[in-house]
Parts: C-alpha cells; sequence; structure tokens
C-alpha cells in the first residue's frame, strides 16, 4: 500500500498499520506535502541570493601588445618576446560600488528570505487546515455510511418481519414491497457513501504527497472524538503575532522600497578602479617599464535609470496595496470562521441534546407499534426517513463544527517577529 510506505518512512507513524490519526497526518505533510517541499526551497534560494548580493564584482585582467613589427623589430638587448620593441600593457580592473547600491541589495535580500520564511508558515498553515478539514471530510463520509447502513439493516429487519406477516395474510403485497424498496434504497445509498469515502481518502493521501493513491487506510480518530477538542473555539494568537501572510506581504513591501533606494543609487556612476605595467624597450639604453593608475566611469548623459526608477516606485505602490488587501482579508477570515463556528456549534449542540434523541424516540416508538399493528407503514417508513435524515444531519453539524474550529484555528495562526527571524 502506497500509505503504508509513506507511513513506515516518517517518525512517529504507527508501525506496519495502515491507520492514521490526525495528527499523523498533518505531520506526514510537513514531511512530504509537494507545496511545503516547494515553500522550502523558496527559502533555500533566497538564501542564495543573498549570499550572491554580498559578493564582490570580480576584477578584470587585461593584456595589450601595441606597435608589433616585424621580426626584426630586436632591441640592444636582443630579439627576445620580452626584447623587442613591442608596447606591451599588462592592467588589473575593479568595479567599486558607491552610493549604497551594495547595502540595498543586500536589504533587498535579507527581506527576500524573511518573505520566504514567512510563505512557508503560511503554506503550512494552509496545509494544516487542508489536512485538516480533509481529513474530517474522511470521518464525515464514514459516518453517512454507518447511519445508511445501520439505517439499511433497519430496514431490512422490518422488511423480513413484514415477509412472515405477508406468508401470514396479515400484510398486503404494496406493503411489502415498499419495506423492501427502501431497504435497497438505504443499501445503495450506503454503498454511494462507501466510494465516497475512499475518494475523500485519496484527497488527504495527495495532501501527504503519497505516490500512488489509493484510499486504502483508515482513520484512527472519529468526528465524536474529534467534538471533544472543538467544544472549545481555538484561542486567539499571541500578543504582537501576525500571520504569516501578512508578515510575508510586509517583507515583499520592505524588499520593495530597498529595491527603489537600490535603483536611485544607480544613477551615481560607480568607477572602475584600474592599475597596470607598460613594458617598452627601446631601441637603444635599458628598457622603460612604468606604472599605471586609472579611473573610469560612465557619463550620465542620456540615461540617468528613470525609467527602473519609476517601475521600482510602481511596485512599491502595489505592494501597499496588496499588503492593506491581505492585512483586510486576514481579519475577514477570523470574523467569517468566528460566526461559522458559533452556527455550527449551536446547531451541533442541538442535534446531538435534542433532535436525534426525540427523533430515536419516535423511530423506535413507531417500529414497536407498527410490529403490533398498531401504526400504518407509512408511519413506519415516515419515521425511519425523518430519522436517518436526522442522523446525517448531525454527522454534517459535527463536520461543520470541526471544519469551522479548523478554519478558525488557521485564521488565528500567528506568528512573531522573533520566531520568523529564528526559522
Amino acid at each position: 500500500m502506497a500509505l503504508f510506505v509513506v507511513l513506515c518512512a516518517a517518525p512517529g507513524a504507527l508501525a506496519q498499520t495502515n491507520r492514521l490519526s490526525l495528527a499523523q497526518a498533518r505531520e506526514l505533510a510537513l514531511e512530504r506535502n509537494w507545496d511545503i517541499l516547494a515553500a522550502r526551497s523558496g527559502v533555500d534560494a533566497a538564501t542564495a541570493q543573498l549570499l550572491v548580493s554580498r559578493e564582490f564584482p570580480n576584477p578584470s585582467l587585461s593584456l595589450y601588445v601595441g606597435k608589433i613589427g616585424t621580426h626584426l623589430a630586436g632591441t640592444s638587448d636582443g630579439n627576445g618576446l620580452s626584447d623587442r620593441s613591442y608596447d606591451s600593457i599588462a592592467a588589473v580592473s575593479q568595479l567599486i560600488e558607491i552610493g549604497g547600491k551594495r547595502g540595498d541589495r543586500q536589504a533587498a535580500a535579507r527581506s527576500g528570505i524573511l518573505g520566504s520564511k514567512a510563505r512557508f508558515y503560511d503554506a503550512k498553515r494552509t496545509l494544516d487546515q487542508g489536512v485538516t478539514k480533509a481529513y474530517i471530510a474522511v470521518l464525515l463520509a464514514a459516518e453517512n455510511e454507518r447511519v445508511l447502513t445501520e439505517s439499511a439493516g433497519l430496514m431490512r429487519k422490518e422488511a423480513k418481519i413484514a415477509e412472515a406477516q405477508y406468508n401470514a395474510g396479515d400484510l398486503s403485497a404494496a406493503d411489502k414491497s415498499a419495506l423492501e424498496i427502501n431497504a435497497d434504497q438505504f443499501e445503495l445509498q450506503a454503498r454511494a457513501a462507501a466510494a465516497a469515502t475512499v475518494q475523500a481518502r485519496i484527497a488527504v493521501e495527495v495532501l501527504l504527497g503519497a505516490p500512488q493513491p489509493k484510499g486504502d487506510w483508515q482513520p484512527v480518530d472519529s468526528l465524536a472524538s474529534l467534538m471533544v477538542a472543538t467544544n472549545t473555539p481555538p484561542a486567539p494568537g499571541a500578543p504582537g503575532a501576525t500571520r504569516p501572510d501578512v508578515l510575508a506581504a510586509e517583507t515583499d513591501l520592505e524588499a520593495s522600497r530597498a529595491q527603489l533606494q537600490m535603483q536611485k543609487a544607480i544613477r551615481i556612476p560607480d568607477p572602475t578602479i584600474s592599475v597596470g605595467v607598460e613594458h617598452n624597450p627601446p631601441d637603444t639604453g635599458p628598457a622603460e617599464d612604468t606604472f599605471n593608475v586609472g579611473v573610469s566611469f560612465p557619463l550620465p548623459l542620456w540615461n540617468r535609470n528613470k525609467g527602473n526608477i519609476d517601475a521600482a516606485k510602481a511596485a512599491v505602490g502595489q505592494y501597499q496595496a496588496a499588503l492593506g488587501k491581505i492585512r483586510t482579508q486576514a481579519l475577514a477570515d477570523v470574523a467569517t470562521a468566528e460566526s461559522a463556528y458559533a452556527e455550527a456549534s449551536q446547531r451541533w449542540q442541538r442535534y446531538r441534546d435534542e433532535i436525534a434523541p426525540q427523533s430515536a424516540q419516535v423511530r423506535d416508538a413507531v417500529a414497536f407499534q407498527y410490529e403490533k399493528g398498531a401504526a400504518r407503514l407509512v408511519d413506519l417508513l415516515n419515521a425511519e426517513q425523518t430519522d436517518n435524515t436526522v442522523r446525517l444531519a448531525l454527522a454534517q453539524a459535527m463536520n461543520d463544527t470541526a471544519s469551522a474550529a479548523a478554519d478558525l484555528e488557521a485564521a488565528r495562526t500567528g506568528l512573531s517577529q522573533t520566531e520568523l527571524n529564528h526559522y
């Protein structure tokens, strides 16, 4: 099994089993999910860019030979290559960055690293949310399958009683067929729910990075056990903590500002310092070797880097707008998740404490009365259908509450600047 291989390879996973808890699923996803792996690579790439920003430009070596004559261009010192009357120059040139370009480039690179780290934490935040909700979807599908299978079993039991009544002449053929049809319907719905359960398990495996998702694993947790953990909503983030996507937007803005400063500094020409030696043997007398020092820099006559500066200013404005949008969205996510959790939690508690127990009592009472001949078949079918609907609604309310709790946890997840710096 594909998941079995993943489980055995992950620390903390159960050995030699295909059962998986929600905590293990989140742990495996953090190690194997493709998006998380890409986010980690983004941090490595940003770190490499910082190394690039700290490197100095390499010096240039130039060799020049001029006034090349014939083979007879020898001097009084001889006719060797170094003795001929050629003008030979060797020079080393070094570009010197001025105007703060190097510092601005490094500031942008450092902001890039922090942004990549923040994006990693944001990818982890959304991955935990996605895995949790996908796992809960597995539990809902399994609960639906259980409820429908149980309803089918109850209807099949009534159908067997109805068959005995029919053979005794106490029940019509139409009533007997109606019970069998309802039992068949519940069984078909249970099979569809079973297929949905497999599909939901496959969706979890995709998030876990399983190479061959098949859905052949079983959850350890249940909706009921998760509801114990969601009796109280997730706590707000620590004071001073900021959601990772907001932190990433803030670092993007800082990097764009550093890029703007660098583009402005590019208007200042960078000099290139050169140091060289010239060797020029004269026709008579000793050789003359001279030491040369020079400087060159571009003249900013036609290009003052205005286009790049304007583009950098526009980028700063875009990042400012993006930061405002993300901050607003983060607050909206919290408000939306709080509202959804409050509604789902109240609905779940009412179904659990009031509606579901009453529905079960009505179903049992009508079934008992029907077996004794004191209730009509239509009453039994209505009671069974209503109770089946109520139990499915209870499972959906549990799913909605647990999913809303996962959304609220993700919306409230915060990260301090210290945690970001010590990643």
